[in-house]
């Protein structure tokens, strides 16, 4: 536990006439009642980032604070249920909000403030969303200016990533503007980028840094959040002009996640120190919030709180993202679906029956779909969440665990298409569910409209291919091979 939890938890144990125990317990030093801290953390946590304050104490505790702790207790039970209240019968309904500059219309920061006002989120959700909106505008400017700038935006940077794939410029560029952005608001415990070899610990000591007058701030775990990001996706098609995109998602960090002792570089973690970090990692169903960035003819920013789908839009003449596309939610069958078709014959059987089948009107509509496929995760998905469809990646006989990664590709898009009432499977199983083994795990994964993907898992069901079904059972048991989980 951090040493800022244990102080503010000691304090509020001191004002309820407790004494506070390092195992995680308030004890009442005359009755020797112990109360656990895990049923309450577990209910806080639930919510998207609605923190509501320390845990409520059994009734027999009120006899040893008196007066004085009874009422602290009574306010705390008292807020807990309001804010319990609040988070499972309010969405956040821009139609009801009061003041809205007809200039503007609905901007990020206007919306994230009414979130907070009405308990979906926390401070600290507001400051990383703040962030990755400053940050992102940057990487749109970058993008349009690319052309621009050949020799210092475009073009390979000469290094390869843990991927094994050549780094372009922008994407080193990208990285380090949105993970300094997200450094600096001390919410975050820890990172992990497509373009970082290992996870980075998310925030800076601001204080420490002024104080010891040091020009690189001392790195610090003191945020509650966990961050994942692809800085850049399809940064291959930057040179092209072709659309690109940010993925991020947020996670809660586990509450009782050990601290790490970690350098200040995160090229001398050892395996242990990466292992401590990668633990503090989760699965898709742990999200409290995701989202993307498209770069194209307008900048969007598309996002989940956990409540439903949003969607904005850069608006360069005033500099803020305003609310275009509220309430969002994908059709419940498509007609077009993307995917790169070339690798069909390295498909799984049961991918390559569908298909066929959707190509030539066989499907369960008798109509036949259309291919629409950029090459850019974020392009493709944001037309199937507009449009109804589906999307996929599917392994193939070079990449038995398809190409995306599972933390900050297929997990946070899979959570945003659930929100918007669509679907997301690597076949046989949720990609929701699968525990990530690594930082930088792939995984197959079909998402988007909710007949289509459960058409598509229908061919799956049909299959006797017993090493396909055990491959997809594995990935969600977290028995994923070091090679599988390996870039």
């Amino acid at each position: 536990m951090r040493s800022k939890d244990v102080k503010r938890r000691a304090v509020l144990a001191g004002a309820c006439g407790l004494a506070w125990m390092s195992g995680s317990s308030f004890v009442a030093p005359e009755l020797g009642l112990k109360a656990s801290n895990s049923s309450a953390q577990s209910s806080q946590g639930k919510s998207a980032g609605g923190s509501t304050g320390s845990s409520a104490l059994p009734a027999a505790t009120l006899a040893v604070g008196g007066v004085a702790a009874a009422s602290v207790l009574a306010a705390m039970r008292s807020r807990q249920q309001r804010n319990l209240q609040t988070r499972t019968c309010r969405n956040v309904d821009p139609d009801k909000f009061s003041g809205v500059c007809d200039q503007t219309g609905v901007t990020l920061n206007r919306y994230m403030i009414e979130a907070q006002r009405q308990g979906v989120v926390d401070g600290d959700i507001t400051s990383v969303m703040n962030s990755i909106r400053e940050a992102t505008k940057v990487i749109s400017k970058l993008v349009n200016r690319a052309p621009l700038s050949q020799a210092e935006l475009l073009g390979l940077e000469g290094e390869v990533n843990v991927q094994g794939e050549d780094q372009k410029k922008l994407d080193v560029i990208t990285n380090d503007v949105l993970k300094k952005a997200l450094q600096y608001t001390g919410k975050l415990g820890t990172m992990a980028s497509e373009e970082e070899d290992a996870p980075v610990q998310g925030s800076h000591d601001m204080a420490e840094a002024i104080m010891t007058g040091s020009s690189s701030p001392v790195l610090t775990d003191t945020g509650k959040y966990v961050c994942v990001f692809d800085p850049l996706d399809g940064s291959s098609n930057v040179d092209a002009g072709i659309a690109v995109g940010t993925i991020f998602g947020i996670f809660k960090e586990p509450d009782d996640v050990a601290e790490c002792d970690l350098p200040l570089e995160a090229k001398d973690l050892d395996d242990d120190q990466v292992a401590c970090l990668a633990g503090t990692l989760q699965p898709g169903k742990a999200l409290v919030a995701a989202g993307y960035v498209l770069y194209s003819c307008s900048t969007e920013l598309v996002f989940t709180l956990g409540r439903g789908v949003v969607g904005f839009t850069l608006d360069s003449s005033i500099g803020e993202y305003v609310l275009t596309r509220p309430g969002l939610q994908i059709p419940a069958r498509g007609k077009i679906y993307s995917m790169n078709e070339a690798n069909i014959d390295n498909w799984d059987q049961p991918m390559q029956d569908y298909v066929r089948d959707i190509q030539s009107g066989k499907g369960e509509t008798g109509k036949k779909y259309s291919l629409r496929y950029i090459g850019s995760m974020v392009g493709d998905v944001h037309r199937t969440l507009l449009y109804g469809g589906i999307f996929a990646y599917p392994a193939d006989t070079k990449n038995r665990d398809g190409k995306l990664r599972l933390l900050y590709e297929a997990a946070p898009m899979s959570f945003l298409m659930e929100q918007a009432g669509g679907k997301a499977t690597t076949g046989h199983s949720p990609v929701m569910a699968i525990p990530p083994v690594s930082v930088h795990q792939r995984v197959p994964i079909i998402l988007g409209s909710p007949e289509d993907v459960e058409e598509c898992q229908k061919y799956y069901e049909k299959s006797d291919d017993p090493a396909l079904r055990e491959r997809c059972e594995n990935r969600v048991k977290g028995l994923s091979t070091a090679a599988t989980a390996a870039a």
